[in-house]
């Protein structure tokens, strides 16, 4: 029996307006995918559309249809994207599904009879953009701490799931099993800054409008959106269903894998209804950086976008799907520009890869009539060659499964830039000068063997260049495999080789620049700080007591590691030692002192100011700074060297 792999994106609310950091997580899922069927093994790959709720209820009012027919438009045009670029899922699940629908209801009504489910009143935030709930203490500025804009104060019947129960299990799985949430970053802030400061349950139903899954026990009710989406998951596969085939086959999933500003949804609330249901957990939920673009996450609402259909028709999938997966860091933010990825075409597609199978098939067709050649007399470099095929499908292998698709390019690419170091050492051109058919057929047969073992492991991140390569080199089906792959000399001499079209044509930079600016959607909105209002140079002093004066604790803390804080130009995030205690705290001088000014500073911290969380990091303090009329502003520090946690008074 073959060895299953399930893996997942989330599902996409149909929103029409598909950018590129929309496809960047359907990307990486589908070379997983693809990479994991090349080893044999029996892959089930889901992604779709989470098509319910408050946002997709007042869009489609506004544009005068009904959500359905609003939905249903939106879902062809994400499916369209999916097949320019090659996504190879095999199954798309919408949850206006009438089967997923069905087995949510069946999934709330199961909870609610086992007490995991109770009706209450909720009154809170709510911020309809990103369909959360939260409190008056979670908000900053007064707005939703994960997208920063308005947030609404709801009251209404509510029924509750209790996530609090689940508390102590979920610290457990996170702190005992480290491959459950990676990368190690969203693991440290799911325990820090909602696990360990205390959850409390959630409200998994609304009322104030009826675009989603009825509670069938309670019409008046609809299912709370993030309910509905996260257990698409095994109502795909058929829980809930007459036939659970499928989801005894696959469950648990291999890899759940998002964007971070989904962890929090994916590694608490998802677990803890699994909990409840007494169903095995995830093996693996990974949430990795953003895809930015004028240092801020693409995103319609924000205006700063570019349209993949637009990219994919300029310079096709695999030039897409090869920036995509190569060039962002895994686990972290990446940036976009044209020019980045422009230079990304050039330097590795035309220049390395393009080149070499250009030069290669021609050479092959000049020296040898185009038939590849047996190998003769070896050469000096041969062995290069062969020692980096020997260890590739270790490299690659490890990084898959580290779902580090930069590294797997990486490696492959060691191969291709080798081979075309090769050429230059071996010089066929002046072996054929000289008569030496024996030794240039074994170059022949060197760079051809290394194009095709460079290719097989490229069929999981490309998905229209392999076949060209293979047709061009006449490589039949059995030595497209990544068996065929580990072994060097494969290839059969006779096999028909011609030059094809070129695969990458070199672009002139400079003049697609121009090009691109013309036509992509970009508006990247750049805020100006509110201007202060003049102060006069009066010294506004409130006295207090000296009894109130001593409930204020400072100590002295040193900073041991800062960060800025994603979406907030203004904070950092620093971890701090106070008497060998370690302290989150985040402060607004992020313009004012760079993370690595930071790092090692003795500061002045407030240590009993009560805890708060800002943009949703829980804050354990306050530093001391001073600041003047004019916007200056500097730190308050120790005069001499002290240890850190000492008192000040």
């Amino acid at each position: 029996m073959k060895d299953k792999y399930y893996i997942t994106t989330p599902i996409y609310y149909p929103s029409g307006n598909w950018h590129l950091g929309t496809c960047y997580t359907t990307v990486i899922c589908d070379a997983l995918a693809r990479f994991k069927r090349m080893q044999g093994k029996d892959v089930f790959y889901l992604t779709g559309t989470d098509e319910h709720g408050m946002k997709v209820e007042k869009k489609s009012a506004e544009v005068g249809l009904s959500p359905k027919e609003y939905v249903d438009k939106q879902v062809a045009g994400l499916k369209d994207i999916w097949a320019r670029l090659g996504i190879n899922y095999d199954k798309f699940i919408r949850t206006t599904d009438d089967y997923h629908e069905k087995a949510v209801q069946k999934i709330f009504k199961k909870l609610y009879d086992q007490g995991d489910i109770y009706k209450s009143e909720y009154e809170g935030w709510y911020c309809t953009p990103c369909e959360s709930f939260w409190t008056q203490t979670q908000l900053v500025d007064g707005k939703c701490p994960d997208c920063g804009r308005e947030v609404v104060k709801t009251k209404e019947e509510s029924y509750f799931f209790r996530l609090s129960k689940y508390q102590d299990r979920l610290i457990k799985l996170i702190e005992e099993n480290e491959e459950f949430l990676e990368p190690k970053s969203r693991r440290n802030e799911m325990l820090n800054n909602f696990l360990r400061p205390g959850l409390t349950d959630l409200a998994v139903s609304r009322t104030s409008f009826k675009w989603g899954v009825p509670v069938d026990f309670d019409p008046k009710h609809v299912v709370y959106v993030w309910v509905d989406a996260l257990t698409n998951y095994i109502t795909a596969l058929g829980y809930g269903s007459d036939d659970t085939s499928l989801f005894e086959k696959f469950w648990p999933a291999e890899v759940h894998l998002m964007g971070k500003e989904i962890v929090r949804f994916h590694s608490i609330i998802w677990p803890a209804i699994l909990m409840a249901l007494d169903l095995p957990l995830p093996k693996k939920v990974y949430g990795h950086g953003w895809l930015l673009l004028g240092n801020d996450k693409m995103s319609k609402s924000k205006g700063n976008t570019l349209d993949p259909v637009t990219l994919c028709d300029k310079f096709g999938a695999d030039a897409v799907r090869y920036f995509l997966l190569r060039e962002v860091p895994f686990g972290q933010d990446g940036v976009y520009t044209n020019r980045s990825l422009l230079t990304r075409i050039n330097a590795d597609l035309a220049n390395d890869l393009g080149n070499l199978v250009s030069r290669t098939s021609a050479m092959i067709a000049q020296y040898f009539g185009g038939e590849l050649p047996a190998p003769g007399k070896p050469t000096d470099f041969d062995q290069a060659l062969v020692d980096i095929v020997d260890g590739l499908y270790a490299e690659v292998d490890g990084a898959m499964d580290g779902l580090n698709a930069p590294d797997a390019l990486i490696a492959i690419w060691k191969l291709i830039q080798r081979a075309n170091k090769y050429i230059d050492e071996t010089m066929p051109w002046a072996l054929n000068k000289a008569g030496d058919k024996d030794t240039l057929a074994t170059v022949m047969y060197n760079l051809a063997e290394c194009i095709r073992i460079a290719t097989v492991y490229l069929q999981a991140f490309f998905v229209e260049t392999p076949d060209k390569i293979f047709a061009s080199f006449g490589v039949t089906e059995d030595l497209r495999t990544l068996e065929s792959a580990r072994h060097f000399g494969e290839s059969r001499p006779g096999a028909r080789v011609v030059k094809g079209e070129a695969l990458f044509p070199r672009i002139d930079i400079e003049k697609e620049l121009k090009a691109l600016e013309e036509v992509k959607e970009v508006k990247v909105e750049v805020k100006e700080e509110p201007k202060k209002a003049p102060v006069e140079n009066v010294v506004d002093i409130t006295e207090i007591t000296i009894d109130e004066f001593a409930k204020v604790d400072l100590r002295v803390a040193k900073v041991l590691t800062a960060e800025k804080v994603e979406k907030a130009d203004k904070l950092l995030k620093m971890t701090m030692d106070v008497g060998g205690k370690e302290r989150t705290v985040v402060s607004g001088i992020a313009k004012y002192y760079t993370p690595d000014e930071m790092v090692g500073k003795s500061v002045i911290l407030v240590a009993n100011l009560k805890p708060a969380k800002l943009r949703g990091i829980l804050s354990e303090g306050m530093i001391l700074c001073a600041s003047d009329d004019e916007g200056n502003l500097v730190l308050i520090s120790p005069e001499k060297g002290i240890k850190s946690g000492s008192e000040v008074r």
